[in-house]
């Protein structure tokens, strides 16, 4: 009586240490929602798992004998582009390194293992926090109608004035999502941009390394007293927000750690915040994949300054979260596919002439 007819998840848990598997098993195991699949010691055995169980999602370790995560996410998204993986790495260099290649290589999301926690069950709380939610939200993604969300609107022809500076905030999905977008704008788009992704320290590091080498535009980890520029990219510091100074014309970076935000720091609404405080109107705000809410109050400081905010439609996102967020609160100027994104920042910084409206 009452009773959800909705089917728990399926986990697969994928990792060479003993006790990491325990660990995350009794995590997933004591979630009703959850469903531990299978368990599996390296990447052969987790193929053969997947294979034989079909699960709905896969947590991946990173570093393992005979097969490794690398190699083994390889190997899934040949046979399975559409499973998600959820990668499990360690919160060092190449810890790292090793994630934001799986990323680029198809990953879908990653959580980071325990590290310099008091106590064991506070290495348990922090890996559920992270871990529970995405693999719900992975394999049941938000309807398109969730939350009395209205309708996509249709992207306007022509902005009110060309932006001066393209502020964007995600989550997960994010980092594949901005390297769609950046690898297909300008080099010489004009404007600076400046992002906020959900990351630890270090990781932000060598994402924006990584989206430096792919994109025709500079990539760099912001720091404090940075000058932003044009054609530059500023990818906020892990563990810092990112806010904003006008020094006369010149306008430079502050790394904040003041409390976390939606429990992020980096947090898309502080940075939106100071983007609305220093260029107002001549700012044009993403909403990018990713889940919860974070962006929603800076999307709505932003257009309260008379800044442009797109969000990522439904169907291009990892996860309808942060962007959903944005629509569900009327923040919105309009929702756009990743694949027009591109487009739509150099129609709306002026580098490219406004599209034909639709009916007109």
């Amino acid at each position: 009586m009452g009773l959800s007819t909705v089917q728990p998840v399926r986990v697969l848990v994928v990792d060479d240490a003993v006790v990491i598997r325990r660990f995350l098993s009794e995590i997933i195991q004591a979630d009703p929602d959850l469903e531990l699949a299978a368990v599996a010691a390296n990447g052969k055995i987790a193929l053969a798992r997947i294979e034989q169980l079909n699960p709905d999602v896969v947590t991946l370790d990173v570093e393992m004998p005979e097969m490794d995560g690398l190699e083994t996410l390889a190997e899934i998204r040949r046979t399975r582009p559409e499973l998600p993986v959820i990668m499990f790495s360690t919160l060092t260099e190449r810890g790292a390194a090793a994630t934001i290649e799986a990323l680029r290589l198809g990953a879908t999301d990653y959580v980071t293992k325990p590290a310099g926690m008091s106590s064991a069950e506070d290495s348990v709380a922090r890996v559920r926090a992270e871990l529970v939610p995405r693999l719900k939200a992975l394999v049941r993604p938000a309807p398109r109608g969730a939350a009395h969300v209205p309708a996509p609107v249709v992207s306007p022809s022509s902005p009110c004035r060309p932006a001066e500076v393209v502020a964007i905030g995600c989550s997960t999905g994010g980092p594949n999502a901005l390297g769609r977008i950046l690898t297909a704008l300008d080099s010489k788009l004009g404007v600076p941009i400046v992002v906020t992704q959900h990351m630890p320290p270090v990781f932000t590091r060598f994402l924006s390394e990584r989206l430096d080498k792919d994109s025709g535009l500079t990539v760099v980890e912001a720091s404090e007293g940075l000058a932003v520029e044009p054609d530059t990219v500023v990818i906020a510091e892990g563990d810092h927000h990112l806010e904003f100074r006008r020094e006369g014309t010149q306008v430079r970076c502050h790394l904040d750690g003041a409390s976390p935000e939606h429990s992020c720091r980096p947090a898309v609404d502080v940075m939106f915040r100071s983007v609305a405080q220093v260029w107002g109107a001549g700012a044009l705000a993403l909403v990018l994949t990713g889940m919860g809410n974070d962006g929603t109050d800076g999307a709505r400081a932003l257009r309260a300054r008379g800044a442009q905010v797109l969000v990522q439609d439904h169907d291009s996102s990892v996860v309808w979260g942060m962007p959903g967020s944005v629509v569900a609160a009327g923040e919105a100027d309009a929702v756009v596919a990743l694949d027009a994104m591109a487009d739509e920042i150099q129609v709306r910084v002026g580098r490219f002439a406004p599209r034909e409206s639709v009916g007109s």
